[in-house]
């Protein structure tokens, strides 16, 4: 890790070589097992990075008019769509911009797809969402197979056969999940669907798939792809990683900037939020790892982290450290890189983080810094 007194703070800091790293192994588990893997932008969407990406992953997915514009402009191809409803207002840029559209319904399937059909400027590729209803998630908030789920066609709705018109069928049903998930959803998914595989050109298996943890078994999900490949060689496999991409590639590197104790409970005041800036650590919930410090040790200095919006539930604890903090003392949240950047807000209009890049020379770029008229322009 470069020194980070020589980030200045607060800044979100994507390194290029542990980058490069993760897009090796994705392309290594596509090349090996015959699937196509796309980039998620709903966990980055940092384009600055997009010229590393594209020599590795050529295509992407997108869930709204803004993601497949990006998608198009940014890295320079069609958008793999999905959206939980679509528009007739938004429907031509989903068009202009989309190779492949993902519908969630019967009822959008039977809207836009003769749409699609007179309308489109270039060949696209529909499909229909399903939900397997089974997920090893088990947090709710992430878990699109829960029970009444907005997400997805049940196999109980397609009494009438297979919609015609369309190519595909997508499911996700798997949030930082191994390959060992992945298996067990397929059989769920072929044991409900299986019928209609015939008369399909590709099978998208959402995201979910964190192939660059360390302790992931990529060999592991390689035979999975290639065995169901072999049974079905007519389908496309698609899988649409997000966390994968920039899993542990990068830290939020933030700094003290008060001290308070209330009833033998210190807290480290930071120059960041986890409300504004770490929101998944709230959502999920999860505690992050902090560089240099421990879940609590009795006897060494304890602290809370606490951000600086006025959300009374804007902190999180108890890290140790090996001295006493004090102000102007570096805090580095590692692995903060994913659904990061993508979900912060500009409650209390408190700035967010710099867009920071260290490439593989050890050069600092600085690639956004947000100023007031980035909160002012949101306002109106």
């Amino acid at each position: 890790m470069i020194d980070v007194h020589k980030i200045e703070s607060p800044a979100y800091v994507l390194d290029e070589t542990l980058l490069r790293k993760n897009l090796e192994r994705i392309r290594a588990v596509k090349e090996r097992s015959g699937a196509e893997i796309i980039l998620a932008f709903k966990a980055f969407a940092n384009w600055n990075a997009f010229p590393i990406i594209r020599e590795y992953i050529g295509h992407s997915t997108a869930s709204s008019i803004h993601e497949a514009r990006l998608a198009f402009e940014k890295m320079g191809s069609f958008a793999h769509t999905y959206s939980p409803a679509y528009t007739e207002e938004h429907m031509p840029l989903f068009m202009q911009y989309s190779s492949h559209i993902t519908f969630n319904s019967l009822s959008q399937y039977e809207r836009f797809l003769p749409i699609i059909q007179k309308e489109a400027a270039h060949p696209i590729s529909c499909g229909l969402r399903i939900n397997p209803e089974y997920s090893s998630v088990e947090t709710d908030l992430y878990n699109p197979c829960s029970p009444g789920s907005r997400m997805g066609v049940l196999r109980e709705q397609l009494l009438e056969g297979w919609p015609t018109g369309l190519d595909g069928l997508h499911f996700h049903s798997l949030c930082e999940s191994t390959s060992y998930d992945l298996e067990k959803t397929l059989q769920a998914v072929e044991e409900k669907f299986g019928e209609f595989f015939p008369q399909l050109k590709w099978l998208n298996m959402g995201g979910g798939h964190l192939m660059t943890r360390s302790d992931y078994d990529t060999e592991h999900l390689i035979q999975v792809l290639r065995r169901f490949k072999s049974k079905y060689p007519h389908l496309t496999l698609i899988l649409e990683p997000g966390s994968a991409f920039v899993w542990e590639t990068g830290y939020l590197r933030a700094q003290v900037v008060d001290l308070v104790e209330n009833k033998g409970i210190k807290t480290a005041i930071l120059d960041v939020s986890f409300a504004c800036h770490m929101p998944d650590c709230l959502e999920m919930p999860y505690k992050p790892r902090i560089l240099n410090a421990t879940d609590p040790i009795p006897g060494k200095p304890t602290y809370r982290m606490g951000g600086n919006s006025c959300l009374a539930g804007d902190f999180m604890g108890d890290w140790s450290f090996d001295a006493p903090l004090k102000i102007g003392d570096p805090i580095v949240f590692l692995d903060m890189i994913h659904y990061t950047t993508v979900k912060t807000t500009q409650f209390n209009g408190i700035p967010h983080p710099d867009l920071t890049f260290v490439d593989r020379d050890g050069n600092v770029l600085i690639w956004k810094r947000f100023a007031y008229e980035d909160y002012k322009n949101r306002m109106g």
